[in-house]
């Protein structure tokens, strides 16, 4: 199994999907990490300066064609993954990455690590208060 995590840096996990420039997937076998890499991620850099139009009176942000499209495109890379854990996120994208059939889980654990730990122990709470 693949977990991929957010990360600005490949070690601790970034508090936004939408900016984060890094997937850190690390590879389980067993209940064992067995392997870990980085991958480039795209996010809010990769798109136009304005990507954020005004929302559709009646439409929640995130929920656009447009931004259906960008996170497919921030999801491409980790398609190969059953998990992805991330600091924060908007709806939308949450939404997105379900339906693409990755578990999403949201933390305010700062480790990836830690978080591998925590979330292979069961013992990882999905933040969904976090979202926005």
């Amino acid at each position: 199994m693949k977990i991929a995590v957010i990360s600005e840096d490949g070690t601790t996990i970034s508090q936004h999907f939408g900016r984060a420039p890094l997937y850190v997937v690390v590879t389980v076998d067993g209940g064992k990490v067995v392997s870990k890499e980085t991958r480039s991620k795209a996010g809010h850099h990769t798109f136009a300066v304005n990507q954020h139009t005004d929302t559709v009176p009646g439409e929640r942000h995130g929920y656009d064609a447009g931004a259906q499209s960008r996170h497919d495109t921030m999801a491409q890379s980790i398609d190969d993954c059953k998990v992805l854990i991330a600091g924060g996120m908007g709806w939308g994208a949450y939404e997105s990455l379900k339906r693409r059939g990755i578990e999403t889980i949201v933390t305010d654990v700062g480790s990836i690590d830690e978080t591998v730990k925590l979330y292979l122990a069961g013992k990882l709470p999905n933040l969904t208060e976090r979202l926005h």
